[in-house]
């Protein structure tokens, strides 16, 4: 397991390295000068100067990458062309927020989706099973900004349930904090409920028409253990997986998400960073949002040995 460890921190190092060799070409090879596309239209020979001095442009492109790929090590992640303050700390000032929906709908999708699975395999061909299908269906066809919009209009205008958008931080207290990320929450949600709810239910009905599973009825066994104690421990490997996997798309739903109900987290920040055509934030998030996915891979193939011990390093 060390050796395994071991060998997937090197393939990590060496990833993260082509990553952060991506985003630094990004800017560099994008068409035409990227101090002129920084500064605008409108830009005199002055600015479009001062830009390329800030970038440090003027330099070679190897010189350039070493003292990039350095100050990125160093955690110096840039300045905003258009703040002025440095990318770290305004990507941390926008946390708070995006981590609140992603661990809301994280936990949601997973005891939702997981939850309907179960009942889904449990009772294939049932009320349950084909509302599942349905509603996998619509997860999978309607838009998350769709979604979201349909949420607002009835929960928010028509019945005045919950507040149309805004985020509350959680140090104004628990209340207001939950009740500003219910609808955002639920809107990203609904597709990834429909998504780990099939996958689950395809995996329990392969693990449940095993033999052994077989064996366990006849012996007696009751159906809380055929579902819990057998089926779901055996299938819990691809549920894993995809869980793991999805957390990519998490990322590019909560950009949207974010958008739409006017959440000020990162994603908010790439959108307005894309607009004012601010390339060190962007930057900035790509490095650490690719980085974490990789750490969180890693995470999941080591959590394989905990829920199959057949499964070995």
């Amino acid at each position: 397991m060390v050796s395994y460890i071991l060998r997937r921190l090197l393939s990590t190092i060496a990833v993260m390295a082509m990553v952060g060799i991506f985003v630094f070409l990004l800017l560099r090879l994008a068409p035409g000068d990227p101090a002129d596309i920084i500064a605008g239209d409108r830009a005199t020979p002055e600015m479009v100067a001062r830009i390329r001095e800030q970038l440090g442009l003027n330099e070679p492109m190897p010189v350039q990458f070493v003292h990039w790929a350095l100050s990125i090590v160093s955690g110096d992640f840039g300045t905003s062309i258009f703040t002025g303050y440095p990318v770290l700390q305004l990507i941390s000032q926008r946390l708070e927020p995006t981590i609140s929906l992603s661990i809301l709908t994280l936990s949601l999708s997973v005891t939702v989706g997981i939850s309907f699975g179960i009942l889904a395999a449990w009772r294939t061909g049932g009320f349950i099973d084909r509302l599942l299908i349905v509603c996998a269906a619509l997860g999978f066809s309607v838009p998350v900004f769709v979604f979201g919009y349909f949420l607002i209009y009835l929960l928010a205008i028509s019945m005045h349930w919950l507040p149309v958008q805004g985020y509350e931080p959680i140090d104004h207290g628990l209340g207001p904090w939950f009740v500003h990320l219910i609808l955002p929450t639920l809107a990203l949600s609904f597709p990834y409920v429909a998504y780990f709810a099939r996958i689950v239910r395809t995996s329990m009905l392969e693990v449940l028409s095993e033999d052994y599973m077989r064996t366990a009825a006849a012996k007696g066994a009751s159906s809380y253990s055929m579902l819990f104690h057998h089926a779901l421990k055996n299938a819990g490997v691809p549920i894993l997986t995809v869980i793991g996997m999805s957390v990519a798309y998490l990322i590019s739903g909560v950009v949207i998400t974010e958008t739409v109900f006017n959440i000020p987290g990162v994603g908010r920040l790439v959108v307005d960073a894309i607009n004012n055509r601010d390339y060190p934030i962007i930057q900035g998030v790509l490095i650490l949002v690719s980085g974490l996915y990789v750490l969180i891979n890693l995470a999941v193939d080591l959590a394989y040995t905990l829920i199959d011990p057949r499964i070995r390093y």
